[in-house]
């Protein structure tokens, strides 16, 4: 079992997150801004950070086998992101990434599509620069992990299909997929690493 520092776990997608690891034996540690908001378990220990104090972040990651990130980009700077983790020693990195970057068409990113919503455009947009900052860092074992185009609370069902950097359409025409399904991917890579270095997504 490994030993996790899981950033950003009381969000949505975070929680899921720490449920799936928890549900599989592996020790966490949860890094949020109230640690009051996190769940009482044995293999779960809640840690107050901030993601602005690369320093402080650092300290706090030091000592575990990987790391996952599950930050809004709008609501952190992922380049003391990316710093922290460096300093910490830690070189296993997983991102919880968006939908916005991956492609629709060749050399067409689904943020710059008509039909991308003005709400969420400078998420993704500022996701698809920490991609690229990612895919020029050498000296981290990062995955970046991103979602189909919608991503919400629902059923851990299982069953989802794994693509690269191509946004995923289900038979239905719609791209989506639970977060619950989304969090199992995402351990899934963190046991048998099967795209170091590179982003993937997964849908239905």
């Amino acid at each position: 079992m490994a030993k996790l520092a899981l950033i950003g776990a009381s969000g949505s997608v975070g929680s899921k997150i720490l449920a799936e690891a928890l549900s599989r034996g592996h020790e966490v540690t949860g890094i949020v801004r109230n640690p009051e908001k996190l769940p009482q378990h044995p293999k779960l220990t809640a840690q107050r950070g901030d993601v602005f104090d690369a320093d402080g972040l650092a300290r706090l990651l030091a000592g575990h086998d990987a790391v996952i990130s599950s930050v809004h980009y709008t609501a952190s700077d992922p380049a003391l992101l990316l710093r922290a983790v460096k300093a910490s020693g830690v070189r296993r990195y997983l991102v919880v990434g968006g939908a916005g970057s991956l492609e629709v068409a060749p050399g067409v990113a689904l943020v710059d599509t008509p039909e991308f919503p003005a709400l969420y455009k400078e998420e993704a947009s500022k996701g698809r620069d920490y991609l690229t900052l990612l895919r020029g860092e050498a000296g981290l074992d990062w995955t970046f992990l991103s979602p189909s185009a919608v991503i919400a609370p629902g059923e851990r069902t299982g069953t989802f299909r794994l693509g690269g950097d191509q946004l995923l359409v289900g038979a239905d025409g719609q791209s989506r997929i639970s977060q619950e399904d989304y969090a199992i991917a995402l351990i899934d890579e963190l046991e048998n690493p099967a795209h170091v270095r590179q982003r993937f997504t997964v849908g239905y």
